[in-house]
């Protein structure tokens, strides 16, 4: 099952093994088990400290538990993690095993003192790119408290289950049989969902920091590479990031990034962050802005309010907080969100196999998720607004060369139906006739662009007719002080590359205004 190359890889990471751990397999006698048992068998056959049984008796079969030698305890996978979750059987072994995981040690800690009984059901898909981070969070909490439990559950391996809690996005999570989180979500965030009080904690250190040289308020590759270039001047640069990486989290595959012939979004932000804070740059996670405040004088102190009530300061300031996915904006959208509406067929893809699904929008992004999809699903309809599709030639010829695939154009879409429960189809306009028609379907991906995350500077910064930051060819808004950059400006063309060359530009532009622009006393005594 594991090819010689894997093989390799995996030996030699179980040498990282302290203490011997067991595969406790709970198993039936179909295939699904069979290749279960095969997988555990070869991981088993890698390591001395590694054992296999079949004495499982857990109701879900085929599973399997990751447990210390000698305990009944510990992650169980419903799942034959290979795909995107083989790095989180590597880690649920290593760290079950006593190989310390890559967490500060504050988190961790707060991880052991949690003190009340927490029961985790992760439900995943193997073609995910986003769940591996939750499985892996909800991983280590078991690992490292004994009040924690975890099981991961493959959407696609145990249907009848994700169809009884009417599950259509990955990854979903469960609290003690409750409904707990959707999406995408880190160690950090999960722990804070968990400890009420850590917001408070949070906002108490924040509002201690000496004032910066530089802050940077986003995390993407505009932010990054702000820092970057802002740090290498020796400067005291701080970024505050709702999620570092942005958006690049959510992308697949990143094959036109210069020197990168390809990666996927994950790996490019986790490459980000580490070289970010090889420079010593100040990351702060889990903050939105709120508001910005101006200087009362040039050269004065910056100050940004952020959502969980901290407050932070600085000589100068670059905003790169991106954009997100822009709804459709019609009845049924918001209310079937994750009940059959989706923004990522990389994700939930796996959840509609067999059914009838539709894609909105006919740009790349819609023309790649409909030919994606059609691979999985029984039939994909693409509805797209405009008289023609505006993909990519080759992509258009690639989707209408597909069997199963339907594609409306002049098509309005005027609502996303459902039966209160789930999607039951999606209603649309003909814009040349005016006719209505309605399409019976079990789920729509959303693919119909960004949307600037500008919403807290209206009424301070200077904002397009879109909402994007105004920004001149240098990076400056109109704050003094104040620079913008990436995504959530007027810069056309949405690419990495050129939102990385864009914080550069930023980062150098904001220096420039801290050399010419004299510190007054005031600003000189705060940061004292």
């Amino acid at each position: 099952m594991l090819d010689d190359a894997l093989k390799n890889q995996l030996q030699a990471y179980l040498q990282n093994l302290r203490t011997p751990i067991r595969l406790i397999a709970s198993l039936d006698a179909g295939n699904n088990s069979a290749e279960m048992r095969t997988l555990l068998q070869e991981v088993a056959s890698l390591s001395d400290k590694v054992f296999f049984d079949e004495s499982g008796t857990d109701a879900r079969k085929p599973s399997f538990l990751v447990a210390k030698e000698g305990e009944t305890r510990g992650v169980r996978f419903a799942a034959i993690p290979m795909g995107h979750e083989f790095t989180s059987l590597v880690l649920a072994l290593l760290w079950t095993g006593g190989h310390p995981p890559k967490v500060e040690a504050e988190v961790l800690e707060q991880i052991k003192t949690l003190d009340i009984d927490l029961n985790f059901e992760v439900y995943m898909s193997l073609s995910c790119h986003n769940c591996p981070d939750v499985v892996q969070a909800a991983t280590l909490m078991t690992i490292y408290n004994p009040k924690i439990s975890t099981v991961i559950v493959d959407g696609a391996l145990f249907q009848d289950e994700v169809n009884n809690r009417q599950i259509m996005a990955v990854p979903s999570v469960y609290l003690n049989h409750q409904p707990f989180a959707s999406g995408r979500m880190t160690l950090e965030e999960m722990l804070a969902k968990i400890d009420v009080r850590s917001e408070e904690r949070e906002a108490e250190k924040l509002n201690a920091k000496d004032p910066f040289d530089m802050l940077v308020v986003g995390g993407g590759p505009a932010g990054a590479a702000a820092a970057v270039y802002a740090a290498r001047k020796g400067i005291r640069v701080g970024v505050a990031a709702e999620r570092f990486g942005g958006q690049v989290n959510d992308t697949m595959a990143i094959e036109n990034y210069i020197s990168v012939l390809e990666t996927d979004g994950p790996k490019f932000a986790a490459n980000m962050e580490a070289q970010v804070r090889h420079y010593d740059v100040d990351i702060m996670n889990l903050l939105r802005a709120d508001k910005i405040i101006p200087a009362t004088e040039p050269g004065g102190l910056i100050t940004v309010k952020m959502g969980n009530g901290s407050t932070l300061k600085a000589r100068s300031v670059i905003l790169s907080t991106g954009a997100r996915w822009r709804n459709v904006n019609v009845p049924g959208e918001s209310h079937y969100k994750n009940k059959g509406v989706a923004y990522c067929p990389h994700c939930d893809g796996p959840l509609f196999k067999g059914k009838h699904v539709s894609v909105i929008g006919g740009g790349n992004s819609g023309v790649e998720a409909a030919i994606d999809l059609a691979g999985v699903v029984k039939h994909v309809t693409l509805i797209e607004f405009a008289d023609a599709l505006k993909a990519d030639a080759v992509l258009v010829s690639k989707l209408k060369s597909l069997p199963n695939v339907t594609i409306h154009v002049n098509a309005q879409t005027t609502e996303i139906t459902g039966d209160g429960q789930k999607v039951n189809g999606l209603s649309y306009k003909d814009r040349a006739t005016e006719q209505i028609h309605h399409i019976a379907l079990e789920g729509v991906f959303v693919q119909i662009g960004l949307v600037p995350n500008t919403e807290f500077l209206k009424g301070t910064l200077e904002l397009s007719k879109f909402g994007e930051i105004v920004i001149d060819a240098k990076c400056h808004t109109n704050i003094p002080g104040v620079f913008a950059a990436g995504d959530v400006t007027t810069v056309p063309y949405k690419q990495i590359v050129i939102a990385a060359g864009e914080g550069a530009k930023a980062a150098l532009s904001a220096f420039d205004y801290l050399i010419r622009t004299p510190v007054p006393a005031a600003a000189e005594t705060a940061a004292a």
